[in-house]
């Protein structure tokens, strides 16, 4: 099984699994790039996997209808291109002989899904749309930190090899970010070098694993002291976790 990042419009991924016959993409906001991949291996295309409804993830699917031998999948919570099969938490999906579970992952958008699946040739694998990203985690557009505190607790507690297949490079802005909530934080440094090696040679930081984002992910660490002591000092009024994200992300917000 072989995962690729499509590049797509300025720093967008269209994650591609295939098996070197079949394929299945992931938030395919643009066919262009899909169908370049899939002419070039001579693959079918055997699923749509999409997270949220945001156009930068949707604006390729009807395009790609024509090259589809399966199905379109998306959240029951929002409006996806139809026709498209609507998931929830507890659902599941199989697709190239891989089970991907459904997580509920409200925050970035109010109806967000992630797909997990524990099997994957290579370790588990995430697809995790806008609601994690490594070193960082989606805006809050339509949702609320507690609801994204909490999606993003759903999603630390999967295994720690998981590959985090984001859906932007954004790694090194989220991780100046983090250096600013924790300076001193070693492992931080360390992650920023290798990804600046990554980018100099044009490849992509993705994916990512749960563990390394537990280490550098400042979303993932509101409850360490030094990332509350700096939400506290950027308006938290708590050390809770959720008042520390939520003076996080709109310290994020605003952070250049």
């Amino acid at each position: 099984m072989t995962l690729t990042a499509l590049p797509a419009f300025t720093d967008n991924y269209i994650w591609m699994l295939d098996d070197g016959h079949h394929a299945v993409v992931v938030d395919p906001g643009d066919s262009a790039p899909v169908i370049a991949a899939l002419d070039a291996r001579q693959l079918v295309l055997a699923a749509i996997l999409v997270t949220h409804h945001h156009a930068d993830h949707v604006g390729g699917v009807d395009a790609l209808r024509p090259r589809l031998q399966g199905s379109v999948y998306g959240p029951r919570r929002e409006r996806i291109p139809q026709p498209c099969v609507a998931l929830e938490q507890g659902d599941h999906v199989e697709v190239l002989g891989l089970r991907f579970d459904i997580i509920d992952v409200p925050g970035h958008t109010s109806g967000h899904i992630a797909y997990f699946s524990a099997t994957a040739d290579g370790g588990p694998i995430l697809f995790c749309g806008d609601t994690l990203f490594s070193g960082g985690c989606g805006r809050l557009f339509e949702g609320t930190p507690a609801q994204m505190h909490d999606s993003l607790s759903r999603l630390a507690e999967l295994p720690a090899n998981t590959r985090v297949c984001c859906a932007h490079e954004y790694t090194l802005s989220n991780l100046r970010f983090a250096r600013a909530v924790e300076p001193v934080n070693a492992d931080v440094a360390a992650y920023t070098a290798w990804c600046e090696s990554r980018r100099a040679h044009g490849e992509p930081t993705l994916p990512s694993s749960i563990a390394r984002e537990l280490l550098v992910n400042p979303f993932l660490r509101c409850g360490q002291p030094a990332v509350a002591r700096s939400a506290r000092d950027h308006g938290a009024a708590t050390d809770e976790p959720v008042a520390v994200l939520a003076a996080l992300r709109q310290w994020k917000n605003e952070f250049r």
